[in-house]
């Protein structure tokens, strides 16, 4: 259920709109402005921040709600401003959207795909949310999509890095600025080439939903292209804590690499129970045990601790980069917080801007124009360099950072270097590239 952040004074319910079998409410403008869900009043707008509260990646998630909150501040002209000041469209002046008040109500996903669709069903029906953002699972990511998509509402995905969220399970009311799995891979193999040879054997363990399917397959497809062979995949639950019972088999599997499709607490515990059964110190097949981690944050890295050092991974942000952005971003977080914020608090703050600045451009609240002020949107100064927002597919393009884990970290946050900076042109493919085909996406609906 979500829990309001704002008073309900000043918005006015005229009615009920039928849209795809959801009863929603329709909130009219006082120029009677129709057509589209939750259309907001004059003095304010509502935004639907669905994150993580409980659950495996709660971490992530309370690092969203904090970035979530601070780009309300600055939307409303609170604060430095932020990344305001960097970003290149200048549409945005502090001022809300539109002149209207941001507002925003929250839930929790527990990262279970029935309760998140829930949550963001009540923001819609008894909120009035107009936008829905947020989530740290591809699985609630792909959930909550479809949700806005029948709803008429626009989703801005949070941290979501399966294929499948902007590829067979795509749809037009949703738009993802996180990176994909795909991108790792086509990031991650030049790098472990040069480091660990091309004569490789590797055990994958991955995580039992559809960002884990969809990573498996990227790094497999990259890895074997440059010669390594997969010795095995074992799929593990979501729900796990304790990975001593899929650790033990590999060492007599003829690997000499095991790679951790895990994310968040998954990722702690498998490495820190691969650590404790000697993998890191292991030698197979005359070469030292090696440990790769696709999908890292920083989150991650402070729950495993010295257990990170070395092992090579991909980002999507890190709070080290010296763009104008980068800089301007871990400036206002830090000072609101007091420790920089993790990738999870990047994109999910850049996604609440993008949408504001594409509001803005487009002089409408209503979904399908924010949609097309999105589609093949160019920008800078969010932190990425130029990203491009595909119209095809409404997946984000830009540089993607290989990093490892430091070996000698000056401090708790000092935890991963960037190693790598793939250009963008390496992990672009064609939207009927075969890692993500099927699905189609549709039309945008404005749910009236």
């Amino acid at each position: 259920m979500s829990n309001s952040k704002f008073s309900r004074r000043g918005v006015l319910k005229t009615g009920m709109v039928a849209s795809a079998g959801l009863a929603l409410p329709q909130y009219l403008r006082a120029d009677a402005h129709a057509g589209f869900t939750n259309a907001p009043g004059d003095s304010e707008v509502i935004l639907g921040f669905n994150v993580p509260q409980t659950g495996p990646y709660a971490d992530e998630g309370a690092d969203e709600l904090r970035a979530y909150e601070l780009a309300v501040e600055h939307l409303n002209g609170g604060g430095d401003g932020g990344m305001l000041g960097t970003f290149s469209s200048k549409a945005l002046d502090g001022t809300g959207i539109l002149g209207r008040e941001v507002k925003y109500v929250t839930g929790d996903t527990q990262t279970k795909s029935d309760a998140a669709r829930a949550s963001a069903r009540s923001m819609i029906e008894k909120d009035g949310a107009i936008m829905i953002t947020g989530g740290s699972s591809s699985g609630v990511a792909v959930a909550v999509q479809a949700l806005c998509q029948e709803a008429g509402v626009i989703f801005m995905a949070g941290l979501t890095h399966s294929n499948d969220t902007t590829g067979k399970d795509k749809r037009a009311n949703g738009f993802r600025h996180f990176f994909n799995s795909y991108m790792s891979g086509a990031a991650l193999a030049p790098v472990l080439a040069a480091n660990y040879g091309t004569d490789r054997k590797a055990y994958h363990l991955t995580a039992d939903y559809n960002w884990g399917y969809t990573t498996e397959e990227a790094v497999k497809s990259s890895t074997e292209a440059m010669g390594w062979e997969t010795v095995n995949a074992v799929k593990t639950p979501l729900t796990q804590t304790d990975f001593s019972s899929y650790i033990a088999p590999v060492l007599n599997s003829g690997a000499d690499v095991l790679v951790l499709n895990h994310y968040g607490g998954n990722m702690v515990n498998s490495l820190t129970n691969a650590v404790q059964f000697g993998l890191r110190e292991a030698q197979a097949n005359g070469k030292n045990f090696e440990i790769v981690v696709p999908l890292y944050s920083r989150l991650m890295a402070r729950g495993a601790g010295a257990n990170v050092a070395g092992i090579f991974g991909s980002t999507n942000w890190h709070w080290s980069l010296q763009d104008a952005g980068s800089q301007a971003f871990t400036r206002s977080f830090g000072t609101k917080y007091g420790f920089p914020p993790s990738q999870a608090a990047h994109t999910t703050y850049v996604q609440t801007l993008l949408y504001a600045d594409a509001v803005t451009r487009a002089g409408s609240f209503n979904p399908c124009a924010v949609a097309e002020a999105l589609e093949d949107f160019e920008f800078d100064g969010l932190g990425n360099g130029p990203t491009l927002y595909r119209g095809a597919d409404h997946q984000c393009f830009k540089d993607v950072l290989v990093v490892k884990g430091k070996e000698n970290p000056e401090n708790e946050f000092d935890l991963l270097e960037i190693v790598e900076v793939t250009p963008v042109e390496q992990v672009t493919y064609a939207p009927d590239h075969p890692q993500f085909a099927g699905g189609a996406l549709g039309t945008c609906n404005p749910g009236a």
